[in-house]
């Protein structure tokens, strides 16, 4: 669960019993903020990357002693697809992986190739599909659970 307050556009991110804090980046005019919903973003699919090589490796018995994945967020633009169109942004991320361990230069390609078949990069590369709806909540409650994860 998601809660924004009355002002600020501070949000507390309550998962389970772990409370986060998530805010607009310091160049925003923010002074030390935490992640914003971007970082957030790339640190979940860091996540999942790091997450799906270790499996990949321990499966496979292979010696990756440790993974460090590196994501930076852009907006490029990219020409139209018509005659006359013009330029639209588009998120990019680049990711770049590190490996550490005595792993063949076959192995760190299947690995690479493997890290594409991550949950969420095959979610953020797929089009998502989003559906919002209204759904009805007493504030009180929304305070009570954001408490209570913070305990």
């Amino acid at each position: 669960m998601v809660s924004a307050g009355n002002s600020g556009l501070t949000q507390k991110i309550l998962v389970g019993p772990y409370l986060f804090r998530s805010d607009e980046p310091v160049d925003a005019g923010v002074d030390d903020s935490p992640p914003s919903p971007y970082e957030l973003l790339l640190a979940a699919l860091g996540a999942c990357t790091g997450m799906t090589l270790r499996a990949y490796a321990d499966r496979h018995q292979w010696p990756l002693e440790g993974v460090q994945v590196w994501l930076e967020h852009s907006r490029v633009d990219v020409e139209g697809s018509g005659a006359g169109e013009s330029t639209k942004p588009r998120d990019r991320i680049e990711r770049g992986i590190s490996f550490v361990g005595e792993l063949s230069e076959v192995q760190r390609q299947t690995l690479v190739k493997v890290a594409n078949g991550c949950g969420l990069h095959r979610t953020l590369t797929s089009g998502v599909q989003i559906d919002t709806s209204v759904i009805q909540q007493d504030t009180g409650d929304t305070d009570q659970a954001i408490a209570k994860g913070a305990d």
